[in-house]
């Protein structure tokens, strides 16, 4: 089954968003400034989150509410691995376990949610679940097309298909 949004996945566009997502490395004050942030209002108030805008703006169309988020949940990612989709990342159990790395009530409680603010805080605890290593192309997708159920529908196949036995 195809993702309905694939916007990040495209080269223009990826590149960017890894670049500046790279650059939060060299200029630990922005990654700073973002990782303190509370929610999508605040990071929109950070100059780092202006520069991925305006950047993106040159090649694409994007909403910049999404784009706040998915700047402020990337201040939380230590490592890119885009070896498999998000959602099929937070069913992968770590080494010593059997369990996913986020549970299925989590996973659930997560599919449900509205509220920007809500997901922003979620996200971001999900990353910790994920120490931080996770594919960014893939979520910054599925995050555009957030409020389009196709995209929870994929997350709930590609989580389930990985931790069948999560409940």
């Amino acid at each position: 089954m195809k993702q309905t949004h694939e916007l990040f996945i495209s080269r223009p566009v990826s590149k960017v968003l890894i670049d500046w997502w790279e650059e939060l490395d060299e200029n630990r004050g922005d990654r700073a400034v973002l990782r303190r942030c509370r929610n999508t209002t605040e990071v929109v108030f950070s100059p780092a989150f202006h520069r991925l805008r305006l950047k993106l703006s040159q090649i694409a169309d994007i909403n910049s509410n999404s784009l706040a988020l998915i700047a402020g949940i990337l201040s939380h990612v230590k490592t890119h691995d885009n070896c498999a989709k998000f959602a099929t990342q937070m069913a992968t159990p770590k080494t010593e376990s059997s369990n996913a790395r986020v549970s299925g009530l989590r996973f659930r409680r997560l599919l449900t949610i509205k509220d920007t603010d809500e997901l922003f805080g979620s996200m971001i605890r999900i990353v910790d679940l994920l120490d931080g290593n996770l594919n960014i192309y893939s979520l910054a997708d599925d995050l555009c097309s957030w409020d389009d159920e196709e995209t929870k529908k994929q997350w709930a196949y590609n989580y389930y298909e990985n931790a069948p036995n999560e409940k």
